[in-house]
């Protein structure tokens, strides 16, 4: 695949998962970071509280995904990984301790 259409794929499948959060959180203003500051700067999706590494390739590295997610996220978000291979199911990686965390977090919050 040349460069340009596996940069409009990438690009295509941030605006997918823009639309999936926004459905999801739709108070929390997501929205795609900008790809010309190399993504240290901004996650792939902008989101409250999630540094989101996106991915969509024929054969996605989840775990590069996830270490690229790791070292950019710094303090304060959850790195997680949206991996999505071609004619496959995406996935979410996150690490487990974050994981855990999220899931207190929300047990929490539960209404018994």
């Amino acid at each position: 695949m040349s460069g340009a259409r596996s940069r409009r794929k990438g690009a295509t499948w941030e605006r997918e998962l823009v639309a999936l959060f926004r459905q999801a959180m739709p108070d929390a203003g997501a929205k795609r970071g900008l790809q010309f500051r190399q993504g240290q700067e901004a996650p792939d999706v902008d989101v409250p509280h999630f540094w989101v590494e996106a991915k969509h390739h024929h054969r996605t590295n989840i775990r590069a995904a996830m270490r690229q997610a790791i070292d950019a996220a710094g303090e304060g978000r959850w790195p997680v990984a949206v991996c999505k291979d071609d004619h496959a199911t995406p996935l979410v990686t996150m690490r487990l301790d974050d994981f855990l965390a999220l899931v207190g977090q929300w047990w929490q919050r539960r209404t018994p």
